[in-house]
C-alpha cells in the first residue's frame, strides 16, 4: 500500500487532497511563498494525527503542520518539492470543556481563536488573547508561534496563558499534558519546549488555557501626541494611574493611519492627523462610571503635562470597536498598498523613541522618499516597523532588491538597543538565516540538540527556525 493509500484509509479519502486548487493551504497569507504538497491531509482527532505522523515517519516523509494559515514568516506552507505532507489541523475544532471554578478552558488546536473567546464569554469568562487575525487564526498556531497581540501588556503572550498541552511527538506518540495546574514542579517543563517551536518538534493538538473573569467595564480612548517620546510619557502616566487595569496601549504613526484612510475611507478617524496616535484601553472590576472617571482624569493630566495634544473617549461599545477596527486595519491597508518589508521587533520601552528617530533618519538618508509604516504594541515594547518603497516606486522590486540591506540596517539598530528582531511573529523561513547570524552559538547549539533529541529524523517542519 502506498503512503497516499494508507493516509486515505486513516482519515478518509475525501480528507486527503492531491488535486485541484490547493492554494488555501499551499500559499501563505502574504502570498510570498507558494509550495507544492504531496497531499493536504485533514485529520479530525488527535488519534488520527498520531496515525498520520507514524505513517509519514515510517516512510521518512516530512510534515508541515498548519492551523489557520495566517502566519507572516512562511512557517506553515510546504516547500516546492511536492514530497511533503501538509497536515491541516482545522478539523480539530472542538472546545472540550470549561472548568469555571479552576478558570480554565481546554480546546483543540484547530479552534479559531474567536470561537474559543466566545465559548469563554458564554460562561461569563474571558480568554485574554486578542489578535487582529482572531477571526481566522487558530489556537494551535497561536501556541506554535507564541503569539502576542493587543493585551500582552496585562496578560502576557500566549505562553503565559497556557497551562497544559496535548502533543503528537515526531514518532507518533501522544503526550497527554493537559494539566490545569498552576503549580507542577515535576521535572523539565515540556510544555514550554513546544510553545513557540513552530511545529519543528511535534504537533500541538489541544491546550488548556487560563481564563479570567469578564471585566465589569472596559473604556477605550484615542490620544494624539507630537512625538513618540510623548507616547512613552503617556504610557508611564497610564501605568501609574491605572496599574493592572491598563490592558491595551497601541501606537500608530501618521503614515500608518493615512493608509487606513486611503484604503478604508468609511472607517472613522475621530482625531485630526497627528505625528503619533495612541489607542489605550482599561478594563476594570469597578463599574463603568468609576472606570470612566479614572480614565478621563488620566487624559486630563496628560493634556496638562503636554504629553497629549488631543483626546477622545469612546462613548459606547460600538465606538470602542470602531477605534480598534481602525488600528487592526493597518496591516490590511498595507496589503492593499502593496508589498513591503515587515519588521516585528521588540525593544526596551525606554529605547523606542531614540531607536525610531535614528533608524528613520538612516533609512531616509539611504532611500530618499521611503515610506515608514510604524505601529504596534508600545505597552510591551513590540513595534511593527515596516518599510515601504518610495511613493510611486515598485513595491515588489523594492522588496526583492533591498530587503536584505534594509533588514541589516534595522536589525543592527535593534541589536544596538538590546532588542530582538522577532517579537511575536516567529522565525519560519523569513528569519531563519537571521537567527543563525544573530543568536549566540551556545543558544543555537542548545536548540539543535533539542531538535535532534525530539525529532531525530528531522521530519517536523524541516527548514523552519533552524
Amino acid at each position: 500500500m502506498t503512503l497516499l493509500d494508507a493516509l486515505r484509509t486513516t482519515v478518509g479519502a475525501h480528507n486527503v487532497l492531491t488535486e485541484g486548487d490547493l492554494s488555501a493551504w499551499e500559499q501563505d497569507w502574504r502570498r510570498r511563498w507558494r509550495g507544492r504538497a504531496l497531499a493536504v491531509v485533514r485529520p479530525c482527532s488527535t488519534a488520527e494525527v498520531a496515525a498520520v505522523v507514524r505513517l509519514c515517519a515510517g516512510q521518512r516523509v516530512s510534515i508541515v503542520p498548519q492551523g489557520g494559515n495566517t502566519g507572516l514568516v512562511g512557517g506553515g506552507v510546504p516547500d516546492e518539492s511536492g514530497t511533503q505532507v501538509l497536515l491541516s489541523l482545522q478539523r480539530l475544532n472542538r472546545v472540550r470543556g470549561i472548568d469555571k471554578a479552576n478558570l480554565t478552558l481546554t480546546a483543540e488546536a484547530g479552534c479559531v481563536l474567536q470561537t474559543v473567546q466566545a465559548a469563554a464569554a458564554e460562561q461569563g469568562l474571558l480568554l485574554p488573547l486578542s489578535l487582529a487575525a482572531e477571526g481566522s487564526c487558530t489556537l494551535g498556531g497561536n501556541l506554535a508561534t507564541n503569539a502576542g497581540g493587543t493585551q500582552v501588556l496585562r496578560w502576557g503572550n500566549t505562553r503565559d496563558l497556557c497551562l497544559g498541552l496535548e502533543v503528537v511527538t515526531a514518532s507518533g506518540d501522544i503526550w497527554e499534558g493537559l494539566s490545569g495546574l498552576r503549580k507542577d514542579n515535576t521535572g523539565y517543563d515540556l510544555r514550554d519546549l513546544y510553545i513557540g517551536s513552530e511545529g519543528t518538534l511535534g504537533i500541538i493538538t489541544a491546550a488548556t488555557m487560563k481564563l479570567a473573569p469578564q471585566p465589569a467595564a472596559t473604556t477605550t480612548a484615542l490620544a494624539a501626541c507630537h512625538t513618540l517620546a510623548d507616547c512613552v510619557a503617556l504610557l508611564n502616566l497610564a501605568r501609574s494611574r491605572l496599574g493592572s487595569g491598563l490592558t491595551g496601549f497601541e501606537v500608530m504613526g501618521r503614515y500608518a493611519l493615512d493608509l487606513v484612510a486611503r484604503h478604508f475611507p468609511a472607517l472613522p478617524q475621530p482625531l485630526p492627523r497627528a505625528p503619533w496616535t495612541v489607542l489605550l484601553e482599561q478594563s476594570d472590576v469597578e463599574g463603568e462610571a468609576q472606570a470612566r472617571t479614572r480614565f478621563e482624569a488620566l487624559l486630563g493630566a496628560a493634556l496638562e503635562a503636554g504629553a497629549v495634544q488631543d483626546a477622545v473617549v469612546a462613548e459606547s461599545l460600538a465606538q470602542s470597536r470602531a477605534l480598534w477596527h481602525m488600528r487592526e486595519s493597518i496591516p490590511l491597508a498595507q496589503a492593499e498598498e502593496g508589498l513591503n518589508i515587515k519588521h516585528d521587533i521588540s525593544l526596551p520601552v525606554s529605547s523606542i523613541a531614540d531607536f525610531v528617530e535614528r533608524t528613520d533618519a538612516a533609512l531616509r538618508a539611504r532611500y530618499p522618499g521611503v515610506q515608514l509604516v510604524n505601529f504596534g504594541h508600545l505597552g510591551d515594547g513590540n513595534l511593527h516597523y515596516n518599510v515601504q518603497a518610495p511613493a510611486g516606486g515598485d513595491g515588489k522590486r523594492f522588496l526583492a532588491e533591498q530587503e536584505h540591506a534594509v533588514n541589516t540596517l534595522v536589525f543592527d539598530a535593534v541589536a544596538g538597543c538590546g532588542g530582538s528582531f522577532s517579537a511575536e511573529h516567529g522565525i519560519g523561513l523569513l528569519k531563519r538565516d537571521e537567527l543563525a547570524l544573530r543568536k549566540s552559538p551556545v543558544a543555537l547549539q542548545l536548540m539543535r540538540s533539542i531538535k535532534a533529541a525530539l525529532d531525530p529524523q528531522g521530519l517536523m517542519n524541516p527548514g523552519r527556525v533552524l
